[in-house]
């Protein structure tokens, strides 16, 4: 499904969420532990982020795939690491940007956008939440959405990407033996999704918001954002506790 933020939004909040990460990396330290991921230092985070720019454009130039566990080595060895973070980061935005409308490349989530336009969206994203990493670095701490200063807009195509992406996949365990309809709902943007959890794949479906749902998990587009991806504490939950359940079951790990 095409997603409604448009790819120079994808791609000016790539550049921007580089930008944040550099600065808190700065001002935290490489050595600093990284809270919101807890067996990394600030190093670690700029090479995991690094490498996955480099490896998400050789897909976008269609170029073989890049070896990443050399290219996170590199970016660990290298002796300007925030110099080889924005190296990457300016690749990935001109390749994008290069790249024709109807790229016919590989991309891995369901339900996503045309390829172009998809690569970009997640490359975002990633960024985003990594600079949120870093973010906790540099306050010792879990961040609040405010202090994360996220696009509301932005953040809603994230928590879609999220649950219509990466949750529906099958390496994802989220069964229950007992059907569980869940409504999702962002009550800055409005946007709405109905999620079920059963016996059956894990199903979301986008815009449905009635009075059946066994739980309601709300709060502001980026309060879902990062409370989804595992990074923040700040959206509520009535009825069932789905959200202990999420966090139990969803973790999204590299490979």
């Amino acid at each position: 499904m095409p997603t409604t933020v448009p790819m120079e939004q994808h791609l000016e909040g790539t550049a921007l969420a580089t930008a944040r990460l550099h600065a808190y990396a700065e001002t935290a330290g490489l050595d600093a532990r990284v809270p919101t991921c807890r067996s990394w230092d600030v190093n670690r985070l700029i090479a995991h982020l690094g490498m996955v720019h480099r490896w998400a454009t050789a897909i976008v130039r269609q170029r073989p795939p890049q070896d990443t566990e050399a290219l996170e080595e590199q970016g660990l060895s290298t002796s300007d690491p925030l110099a080889w973070l924005g190296h990457g980061s300016d690749v990935l935005l001109a390749s994008l940007r290069r790249a024709p409308a109807d790229l016919d490349v590989w991309f891995f989530l369901p339900d996503a956008p045309r390829p172009r336009e998809a690569w970009a969206r997640r490359q975002c994203h990633e960024t985003t939440i990594h600079a949120v990493d870093g973010l906790s670095a540099q306050l010792g701490r879990v961040p609040t959405a405010a202090e994360s200063d996220i696009d509301p807009a932005l953040a809603a195509d994230g928590v879609d990407e999220l649950l219509c992406g990466f949750a529906t996949r099958p390496k994802h365990d989220l069964h229950n033996s007992r059907r569980v309809e869940v409504d999702i709902r962002a009550t800055d943007t409005g946007d709405v999704w109905r999620a079920v959890v059963s016996t059956e794949p894990f199903s979301v479906s986008r815009g449905r918001d009635t009075a059946d749902a066994d739980a309601v998990v709300e709060g502001s587009a980026a309060q879902l954002y990062l409370g989804l991806w595992n990074r923040g504490a700040e959206m509520t939950c009535t009825g069932l506790d789905v959200v202990s359940f999420w966090r139990d079951r969803m973790q999204v790990t590299w490979g």
